[in-house]
């Protein structure tokens, strides 16, 4: 027996062992280039490009800021258009919630109703509002086309209200016809529609809010 197995032990092939495999060399890494502006002066986000070059070291010498994160700054502004009177027809919808979209740059939120109210004839569910929120490079493109284009073309414009302040550094106000923008063609407009816009800063008090818009370039008339 113990022949046997020696005689099997000496047929059966042994094993090879495997030769190490070599570890892939490691690529050199790339240097880091340095990541391109992302605003100009003269170019889509110029107001982005003034208010850090101008404005930021502006207030700092005015209000006595000794850090730049102190500096008052948009933080987001939300555009919100009602859409009550035409929630029964989904097509002047849909013309509405388009509209808002070519004004802002961005795809609107649908805003539907949390419960029924059967006084104004309102289901669940029912398509009521739309809105849009922008942060940071698109708000500051939104208020420079607002206080740029949209409101000097406004019927006998001579300045905007500077109460409309909530107490804790941020703006409102009503925009009554969205033609006074230039991507809506008067021609193709359903209905005159408007719609608020919130303007919502880091500012801690209303007096540097108004500081900080006043640089902006919205038009107060008191």
């Amino acid at each position: 027996m113990a022949e046997k197995k020696t005689k099997q032990a000496a047929a059966e092939p042994k094993e090879t062992a495997e030769p190490a495999k070599k570890a892939p060399a490691k690529k050199a890494a790339k240097k880091s280039e340095p990541a391109p502006k992302k605003y100009s002066k003269d170019g889509r986000y110029r107001l982005y490009a003034r208010y850090v070059e101008e404005i930021v070291p502006a207030l700092m010498s005015e209000r006595g800021y000794k850090n730049v994160m102190q500096v008052p700054k948009i933080d987001k502004i939300v555009v919100n258009m009602r859409l009550g009177d035409v929630k029964d027809n989904a097509k002047s919808i849909q013309t509405a919630i388009g509209e808002l979209g070519l004004i802002t740059g961005q795809k609107p939120v649908v805003c539907k109703a949390k419960k029924s109210v059967a006084n104004f004839k309102v289901r669940e569910g029912m398509t009521i509002g739309a809105k849009v929120t922008l942060r940071g490079l698109r708000a500051y493109e939104f208020f420079d086309k607002l206080v740029s284009i949209a409101l000097p073309r406004v019927r006998d414009f001579r300045g905007i209200s500077g109460k409309s302040f909530d107490g804790r550094g941020n703006y409102a106000l009503g925009v009554k016809e969205q033609i006074i923008f230039p991507e809506i063609s008067y021609e193709l407009v359903e209905k005159l529609r408007g719609f608020d816009v919130a303007v919502i800063t880091t500012a801690k008090t209303d007096d540097e809010a108004k500081a900080l818009l006043t640089k902006l370039g919205m038009p107060f008339k008191n």
